[in-house]
């Protein structure tokens, strides 16, 4: 007979398979799917969720959990992943999950046509909805306490909006300082070339495999917002072009490629487990930032992508590696945070928690949103928004119902700040080997440390083991000042 820790698990990779499917079916969505099918496709997105809610529910999973005896460390995580689900799914009422499914599935198309037709007013009554669910979500799961914590704590397991605050505040004042010394030095002129989408694409795919992309378990598509879906052996990430800057599709293709590169590297073996995914979004952030920036926006690496350039594309007004790593990593107050530049970028996501934890709360009213949004803006950029895709209309999170997403993008910058410490104590002619193309010894110190793990350990636990000390944002913001200090000859 089987033991109840066997019957759990073969319970539980069914489960596991099926959320693939439903994830396969959002990747669809966003990228291949007709404007046409939006309503229907919500209505599937409905049922398939109807039936995970039921299965993470179900319950002989209580009793399973009672009687299973974990014979290793990872039998122990299994366990502790699977009960963490269980809680969180039994508090949430079956007609509430399909309810959110079935909006958020609706919502994105509803969003990406308003963004299109510049309207915020088309997806208003949709985001209203969406947080009014959320809200009722975060009720069910606090249980009396804080709301927002209760979504947060979905995505970055034990953070809290408090721990974020803090450590926002502490990050701030030296953002500020570097981004006002960079601001007065003489800035580098953007690129004036064309270049065209195949072209580029063809670079981004040679640019996802240099930096460990396996193309026969993923593919690279196009989508209005890039994104990776998908884990072991089927991981695909998007891109998108804008053949003025074909750096917007690069350092796209990098970063979802250290998304994607997170989920191949799992060991083979949790392969439709709880342990089969990432442990957190922000140490899943830690994977795309280190990628797309402490390497591929490296001067080391610049140099190389350089020269790649100009056989590929010909004269496009740059003269030397050096002029090319300073436009490379340009700092300016630029509207859009996915082409932000590493100065910029937390001050982008810091805005967004405040003003998506005010939603939450009730403090701030959808209505009044694209005026606290251009406000806050204006007050941190020192810009005023033109437009609403410049504005609130930008990212695909709210439409989504990510509420809590966003504060763990700066937590995986704080992450992959402290694993660049670790990377170069452990590489230490890492520049040399960049200056070459070559990734391969920095992806596979990132595999061995951190991606094989997937969800054995807690966020935290998996970073510190990594590192050999407790994150922190320090070496995140020494490596700024580092790194912009040289570039800007401050």
């Amino acid at each position: 007979m089987m033991s109840a820790y066997d019957e759990l698990m073969a319970f539980q990779r069914e489960t596991e398979a099926l959320a693939q499917i439903a994830g396969r079916l959002g990747w669809d969505q966003e990228t291949m799917m007709p404007r046409g099918a939006a309503e229907q496709r919500g209505e599937e997105m409905a049922a398939i969720e109807g039936v995970l809610h039921a299965r993470r529910t179900d319950p002989r999973l209580a009793d399973w959990l009672e009687e299973a005896e974990p014979e290793d460390d990872e039998a122990q995580a299994q366990l502790r992943l699977i009960r963490r689900s269980y809680d969180r799914a039994t508090k949430i009422p079956a007609e509430l999950a399909q309810a959110l499914a079935r909006v958020t599935s609706t919502a994105q198309g509803i969003w990406a046509e308003a963004r299109a037709a510049e309207n915020v007013a088309d997806f208003l009554p949709t985001l209203a909805e969406v947080i009014d669910l959320k809200r009722e979500e975060a009720a069910a799961l606090a249980q009396g306490g804080d709301l927002y914590d209760a979504l947060m704590d979905d995505y970055e397991p034990g953070a809290t909006a408090e721990i974020a605050a803090a450590m926002f505040d502490r990050m701030r004042p030296r953002l500020v300082r570097l981004r006002e010394a960079v601001l007065a030095a003489p800035a580098p002129a953007p690129l004036n070339h064309h270049f065209g989408e195949n072209a580029q694409l063809r670079f981004a795919r040679d640019l996802a495999a240099r930096f460990g992309y396996d193309f026969t378990r993923g593919r690279l598509d196009l989508a209005v917002h890039p994104f990776s879906s998908g884990s072991a052996n089927d991981v695909r990430i998007t891109t998108r072009v804008v053949e003025t800057d074909p750096f917007n599709c690069f350092y796209s293709t990098i970063h979802e490629v250290g998304h994607a590169c997170y989920e191949l590297g799992i060991d083979p073996d949790y392969l439709f487990t709880p342990l089969g995914a990432g442990v957190s979004m922000g140490v899943h952030e830690s994977q795309s930032r280190i990628y797309e920036n402490q390497l591929g926006r490296s001067p080391a690496f610049t140099g190389w992508m350089f020269r790649q350039m100009l056989d590929r594309f010909g004269d496009f007004g740059v003269t030397s590696p050096e002029d090319f790593a300073r436009i490379v990593n340009r700092v300016q107050p630029g509207f859009i945070r996915t082409e932000a530049d590493e100065v910029h970028y937390n001050l982008h996501v810091m805005m967004r928690f405040d003003l998506e934890r005010a939603l939450i709360r009730g403090d701030l009213q959808v209505g009044d949103l694209e005026a606290a949004w251009n406000d806050r803006f204006l007050a941190d950029f020192g810009v005023a928004v033109d437009r609403p895709a410049n504005g609130m209309l930008q990212d695909v999170h709210w439409s989504c119902g990510l509420f809590g997403y966003f504060p763990t993008y700066t937590m995986g910058n704080v992450y992959a700040g402290c694993l660049h410490q670790a990377l170069r104590a452990a590489v230490p002619d890492l520049d040399a080997q960049l200056a070459q193309g070559e990734l391969g010894a920095a992806t596979g110190w990132l595999r061995e440390n951190v991606q094989r793990h997937g969800g054995l350990y807690t966020p935290g636990a998996v970073i510190a083991k990594a590192c050999g000390f407790e994150p922190t944002e320090a070496p995140l913001l020494d490596y700024l000042d580092a790194k912009f200090g040289a570039l800007y000859g401050l």
